[in-house]
């Protein structure tokens, strides 16, 4: 399953693209193209594959990618089942270095946004007040008018060029050609989990969808993602539970059960390994 690569539709009139989508889920097809992407996750949840990093993903998220670098967000399994009434709701920005002009990018003002199109072919994520801006920034940009669309994606750049609130997605040597059958092998795993990720999955249950042992599978799932199925399936699980705790419908005992963990102290010592803050605390910040 090698990454597809996808034409970015920018008008004639226009030298990037900007587009706010909501709609069912993001796909499924892994794809690549030459235009850098910045991506605002504002609804939705679920697993991201970025290069060679597998990721859970959720409301809230903000990267950058860099470009010719596969890509793509896959939905939890309820967002693909009929009559759910889920969407997914995003803001891209999608732009090829050259889109201000060829020689723009060597004025000497600009080092830094030369460097920070480099740093963007291992993908970036962003945290904190990089965050914030933005968020605040993109959402401004949808009904911007074109040269305040072009001023807004320069002070973007000129945020993110001045941060260090942000994180390297990719290994420095990521397989963008990756290997057919060890990417459809992952894909497995993945969609395994994000059906069945309510219920226990034993490590046993979970190296015979990949068709390997268990020690074999430990050894295959960190190298190829960099993190434990174990720390994985409770990212999936916590991921989950931050729509449920969104939704407010129901209580953090019974969002606890529902997204697969066996006890409260397990589920809040997870949530807060993961998101940095009690289950209250990310429900106060959402819901008013």
């Amino acid at each position: 399953m090698k990454p597809h690569f996808y034409k970015v539709p920018v008008s004639l009139q226009d030298s990037f693209r900007i587009s706010h989508d909501v709609k069912a889920n993001f796909g499924t097809i892994w794809h690549y193209h030459p235009e850098l992407e910045l991506h605002y996750v504002v609804r939705g949840e679920g697993v991201r594959f970025i290069g060679d990093n597998v990721s859970n993903f959720s409301a809230g998220e903000i990267l950058l990618v860099g470009e010719n670098l596969p890509h793509t967000w896959r939905c939890n399994q309820e967002y693909f089942q009929e009559g759910s009434g889920l969407q997914v709701e995003a803001i891209l920005i999608q732009f090829r270095t050259d889109c201000f002009g060829r020689d723009f990018l060597n004025l000497d003002e600009l080092h830094a946004i030369r460097v920070l199109f480099e740093r963007a072919r291992q993908g970036l994520l962003f945290h904190g007040a990089t965050n914030q801006k933005l968020a605040g920034l993109m959402r401004a940009a949808i009904t911007a008018t074109p040269f305040q669309r072009l001023m807004t994606l320069l002070s973007i750049l000129d945020v993110i060029a001045q941060s260090d609130e942000m994180e390297i997605i990719t290994s420095a040597k990521a397989f963008y050609q990756s290997n057919e059958m060890e990417t459809v092998r992952l894909n497995n795993i993945c969609n395994y989990t994000l059906a069945n990720y309510a219920q226990p999955i034993t490590l046993e249950e979970i190296a015979s969808v990949a068709n390997l042992s268990v020690t074999s599978f430990c050894r295959y799932f960190k190298l190829m993602t960099h993190k434990t199925y174990h720390d994985f399936l409770n990212e999936v699980r916590i991921s989950h539970a931050c729509r449920s705790l969104v939704e407010n419908k129901m209580s953090t005992e019974e969002i606890c059960f529902e997204s697969g963990f066996n006890n409260l102290s397990n589920f809040y010592r997870n949530f807060k390994r993961i998101k940095g803050l009690t289950p209250g605390d990310y429900k106060n910040r959402f819901v008013v």
